[in-house]
């Protein structure tokens, strides 16, 4: 095996606010491998809403306060290198995990639950409490690094980690199954395409809230009927219509989603890009016996039976668009924009 490069290239996220806090250098030091860890050669890396959130501050709930703007609702380490969809391949690894490893390739588990030799309690996120993919190399604890067989491409196999286990963890939070009617909100970003695919793989009924412009997609992408942003939920599906809402844009108009739930009905969120401050008639929570879903921390299965779906091509890949790390700030401008179905992924030199 060649010896490794003591630099890599890397974009270092230096402070929280725009894209002028985003670093791109050639120097930065490859991370040191600890006694469970294994380093991996990154050869891909999606984009998603935690870059920018983490980057902006947005997580933090005291105006952007970076006291508390890291994804566990801590203070970031800056400079930090962001994240957290990671396709590669092992190139070393720890004293306390097989040499056999070397070689494999891999998706990375954002959400860890080990890191630096022990247990997180809150998990760590992959490019918030820890540095990420936006590097020539990353570490992990191997026991977040799973092996995969696929023919798929690296940069396709890239845009599945964060989006497609953010949507797998809340289909499992919320039990569904072949009997349900599941309504998504978000559906032509990341996680909602992602949701839909997997919601379709567990035998349930779709509806999917889009744009007018990117019905069609959604529909091809498997959904079973798609609803507009401006639609009246209630006029087109009608009060107690559906099992589940996967929800991800929150919003002014989120108590629709409750009237449109059916009695013993599961609400599962993890997003809110349409506003993070809602209103809600307690009453209609506890008449309709609902269940409420927060969704951050993966279930244990959630990640190993996403590699199973993608190596038995249950699921597909969504790629809208790929870049070069050195332009990832063009790449986020991009993702900002929402025009795409699908994920942005950065290609890494290597």
């Amino acid at each position: 095996m060649n010896s490794l490069p003591t630099h890599m290239l890397a974009v270092l996220l230096n402070g929280h606010g725009g894209p002028d806090n985003l670093q791109y250098t050639q120097d930065a030091p490859v991370p040191t491998v600890l006694d469970n860890d294994v380093l991996i050669r990154v050869f891909a890396a999606g984009v998603n809403n935690t870059d920018i959130n983490t980057r902006t501050g947005w997580y933090s709930k005291g105006d952007n306060d970076s006291d508390d703007a890291g994804w566990s609702g801590n203070a970031l380490a800056l400079p930090r290198i962001q994240g957290a969809d990671v396709c590669g391949e092992i190139v070393a690894v720890g004293a306390n995990v097989s040499s056999k490893r070397i070689g494999e390739r891999v998706l990375v588990e954002p959400c860890l639950s080990y890191a630096e030799g022990e247990v997180k309690k809150p998990a760590w996120y992959l490019g918030s409490e820890c540095d990420g993919g936006f590097a020539q190399y990353t570490r992990v604890d191997a026991r977040h690094a799973y092996a995969i067989q696929s023919s798929l491409s690296n940069i396709e196999l890239a845009s599945f980690p964060c989006s497609y286990s953010t949507a797998e963890n809340m289909l499992t939070k919320a039990n569904v199954g072949e009997q349900d009617t599941v309504l998504i909100s978000g559906a032509s970003g990341g996680v909602g395409s992602a949701a839909i695919q997997l919601a379709k793989a567990r035998g349930a009924n779709v509806i999917a809230i889009t744009s007018e412009s990117k019905r069609q997609q959604i529909l091809d992408l498997g959904a079973d009927q798609a609803v507009t942003r401006n639609d009246d939920l209630i006029q087109s599906l009608g009060h107690n219509s559906v099992d589940v809402v996967i929800d991800l844009v929150a919003g002014e108009k989120w108590p629709v989603f409750l009237e449109v739930l059916r009695p013993g009905g599961r609400y599962a969120v993890s997003g809110a890009i349409g506003g993070a401050l809602v209103e809600l008639d307690i009453r209609t929570l506890y008449l309709k016996d609902l269940s409420f879903f927060g969704c951050t921390v993966l279930q244990p299965e959630v990640f190993g039976n996403l590699v199973k779906r993608i190596e038995q091509g249950q699921i597909k890949p969504l790629v809208a668009q790929s870049f070069p790390l050195h332009e990832i700030a063009t790449a986020q401008e991009t993702f900002a924009q929402k025009q795409h179905v699908g994920k942005i992924v950065l290609s890494i030199a290597n």
